[in-house]
């Protein structure tokens, strides 16, 4: 099983306005509600890809109560102990082909938890221009008592994971060193772990050198202090992560790897919502190293996946038909390291 980390998960509540206009009124002509923060989106495109996933974190109150419903509804079979080893992972399709059809797995919940309320997100999505506003709520209040529990769960559950993705802002209350206690426990599992933060937990995490670190080009330019992508992205791996994977947005990804560095596009630009593009390559990327893929193959389905997302009518959710189209599509082009 692959095990997703989301300390701060929210209630995701996206609508949709005819036109967003400052200071007016509005009538919201759609609204959807589910379960969000990154490591919960990572897990439901997870489950789409036939990956069964354990899903760890914090949730509370009565927004958590109603985010553990909504959770529940994701599983399409009884879940299975979170601590036993995972089924068969799906097969990879031939390079270059369309993904066999899968049926959905299991996303099991093993949240702790706390006393405080379960934070939302609010996505307001202009249908006039496509552009979206995203409100942030803080999150609940971790006590230190609660934070232990967390570390107990996620101990007992590295020992059935074949992968761990940690995933998303802290909540009020965690150190900001939180992330980077999580890789070591990883590392010393012998569990792969992609770490996917920003700010100063990025700059904490990267030090106890975590496999993978999914970074934006904004929080790439945050940690190193450039924004020429192939000079950050080399200078994020000197600073202590395997491997650095860099969203491009629209242009797709940039690898640097220890195997080598490739850079994957998908065909063209394309219109839409981005929220939670990031969250599917994340997921792109999990699924291809359980699945033993290659880099290329690995990226290749993180940026099909990214766009996928971007283009689906729900935010977060990938276009199924669109990823099937995209896959074969996507470029990748390898780059020759770097001169000692």
């Amino acid at each position: 099983m692959i095990l997703t980390v989301t300390l701060n998960t929210a209630l995701d509540l996206t609508y949709g306005v005819p036109e967003l206009v400052p200071h007016a009124s509005h009538r919201v002509s759609e609204m959807s509600e589910r379960p969000g923060g990154k490591g919960l989106n990572v897990a439901r495109v997870l489950s789409a890809l036939g990956h069964r996933t354990v899903v760890t974190g914090f949730a509370g109150g009565a927004t958590g109560a109603v985010l553990r419903e909504l959770l529940a509804d994701l599983s399409p079979q009884e879940p299975t102990d979170p601590g036993t080893g995972s089924p068969d992972a799906p097969h990879a399709p031939e390079p270059g082909t369309a993904p066999a059809p899968t049926a959905p797995a299991p996303v099991t919940d093993a949240l702790v938890t706390v006393a405080g309320n379960t934070r939302r997100t609010i996505a307001v999505v202009d249908r006039a221009t496509g552009d979206t506003t995203q409100l942030n709520e803080p999150g609940p209040l971790v006590t230190a008592d609660e934070w232990a529990a967390l570390l107990g769960r996620y101990e007992e559950l590295l020992a059935g994971a074949d992968a761990v993705a940690l995933c998303g802002s802290l909540p009020p209350g965690i150190h900001v060193g939180a992330y980077a206690e999580l890789v070591r426990s990883a590392r010393t599992a012998g569990v792969p772990v992609l770490l996917d933060t920003s700010g100063e937990p990025l700059r904490r995490g990267i030090a106890a050198r975590p496999d993978l670190i999914k970074p934006n080009a904004d929080e790439l330019a945050q940690l190193t202090g450039s924004r020429e992508p192939m000079r950050a992205t080399r200078d994020a791996r000197r600073r202590g992560a395997h491997g650095v994977i860099a969203s491009l947005g629209p242009d797709g990804m940039l690898a640097v790897t220890p195997d080598g560095i490739w850079q994957a596009a998908p065909p063209a630009r394309v219109p839409g919502n981005p929220t939670g593009a990031g969250d599917s390559a994340v997921a792109g990327l999990l699924s291809g190293l359980v699945e033993g893929l290659s880099w290329p193959d690995r990226l290749r389905r993180a940026v099909a996946l990214s766009t996928a997302t971007v283009l689906s009518p729900t935010a977060g959710d990938f276009d199924r038909a669109a990823y099937e189209e995209l896959l074969p599509r996507v470029g990748i082009e390898e780059h020759a390291p770097a001169a000692r």
